[in-house]
């Protein structure tokens, strides 16, 4: 599932670039990855390619957009207007993958009767009532991880079922909401033991 968003974005490069039939061994080189693996990840989309011919690039593009279901919009909040809520807003590229901030949130009142992006901040305690109103089903927390649990609550409580959690804390929620927890700090520790084992590598080779 989680790398179907890698061939996407190649795919759509190609596509870009005028490629209109692609092998799924091509896709693995491009993106070093096993050829074999590659072929059982885009089984799951329904679309299969031919023998010497490979996969119609667009075709390809479109199967892997409907499994994720990016082809459905849904309207999303972001809680949290600081540095990282305020990149989300403005990054367009999210219309492209279905989901569209319709509305943020945040505690300082400075920044409540705003808009960043063209989309308006209002008060956090406001967020039950709208995500009702508006039929919010998703919620982005870019919030301290101090306030990541109450404003949970809040979007919970507000009927939403799909939580991308960006604070640095694991929040809690019932089995029925969809939890996503991104954590910068671990991406990083990934990124720096890789870097020591390259190292460690290249140190053995000499």
């Amino acid at each position: 599932m989680r790398r179907l968003p890698h061939y996407l974005h190649f795919l759509k490069r190609q596509m870009e670039n005028g490629v209109e039939k692609i092998s799924s061994t091509i896709i693995a080189q491009a993106l070093s990855l096993d050829s074999t693996q590659v072929r059982k990840d885009l089984e799951y989309t329904g679309v299969k390619g031919k023998p010497k011919t490979g996969f119609f690039v667009k075709e390809l593009i479109n199967a892997i957009l409907e499994f994720l279901t990016w082809t459905t919009r849904r309207d999303a909040f972001v809680v949290g207007a600081g540095n990282l809520g305020s990149a989300m807003l403005g990054y367009n590229r999210f219309r492209d993958y279905g989901l569209h901030f319709v509305a943020a949130f945040d505690s300082d009142e400075s920044k409540i009767g705003t808009k960043i992006y063209d989309t308006p901040i209002f008060s956090i305690d406001k967020i039950p009532s709208m995500a009702q109103q508006m039929q919010i089903t998703v919620g982005v927390l870019t919030v301290p991880a101090q306030a990541a649990q109450e404003v949970a609550d809040l979007l919970i409580k507000g009927g939403i079922k799909a939580i991308w959690n960006f604070a640095p804390t694991y929040i809690k929620a019932p089995k029925e909401v969809v939890i996503e927890n991104h954590q910068f700090t671990e991406s990083l520790a990934a990124l720096t033991r890789k870097m020591v084992e390259v190292d460690f590598h290249l140190l053995k080779k000499e």
